[in-house]
């Protein structure tokens, strides 16, 4: 197979897992996905991703932790969230909404039920690892634009060896809590975290998939 073809291969394969078996990934593993994901371009190869990686214990301090502040906690992120998505963002948004309620079973009216799906964001779907990525407050949104790279290939070196993730902007909306919990500097910000461990290929969450646009939908030839 062709370096393109094994490419072309990762990225159609990789999807965001939502359903994790509770056995560890070897931490030789969870090394050579960290080893792959800094290989990641970066302006001026600052490298400005830092990792903070829980298993086992820390994992489930942090899972308890983050679904407290779900439960009763005010959001303070550090960066800001979307005000708004319209036109095919919205769309795109409402159709992969629609995808994982209907994979699970949750009409469109139950609200009680998309609340609960919401809240497994913050038990980390289950997940026995998670990847807390934090970004240099001082090099602004091209530090978060150069971490997005890193996030990226670590999805991807994972999905290459067999394990899921999903990438969660979600925990971020706590950064207070996740810069507590794991005594982060105030020099950086968080960013945002990647569940991951083996997947559940059995559970109804993980068999849909998103689609993706058209190059008439973003790209502008000018020829």
């Amino acid at each position: 197979m062709s370096h393109h073809a094994a490419l072309q291969e990762l990225l159609h394969a990789r999807h965001s897992c939502r359903a994790f078996k509770s056995d560890a990934v070897p931490r030789e593993v969870i090394s050579q996905i960290l080893l792959d994901a800094g290989r990641a371009p970066s302006w001026c190869n600052a490298q400005p991703w830092k990792v903070i990686v829980a298993s086992g214990a820390q994992t489930e301090a942090f899972r308890d932790a983050m679904a407290q502040a779900f439960d009763g906690g005010a959001p303070a992120p550090d960066y800001p969230f979307p005000d708004t998505y319209t036109g095919a963002h919205l769309k795109r948004r409402r159709t992969c909404g629609f995808q994982l309620y209907e994979a699970v079973g949750i009409g469109r009216g139950d609200r009680e039920g998309r609340a609960r799906q919401m809240r497994e964001n913050y038990t980390l779907f289950g997940a026995p690892h998670v990847a807390v990525i934090t970004c240099p407050k001082e090099l602004g949104p091209y530090g978060v634009l150069d971490c997005g790279g890193f996030i990226t290939a670590f999805c991807l070196s994972a999905k290459a060896q067999g394990i899921g993730t999903v990438p969660q902007a979600a925990l971020s909306l706590y950064s207070d809590v996740v810069r507590k919990h794991f005594d982060i500097s105030e020099d950086r910000n968080v960013l945002a975290a990647i569940s991951f461990g083996y997947p559940d290929d059995a559970a109804a969450i993980n068999t849909f998939r998103t689609d993706r646009a058209e190059l008439g939908e973003f790209v502008d030839w000018r020829d």
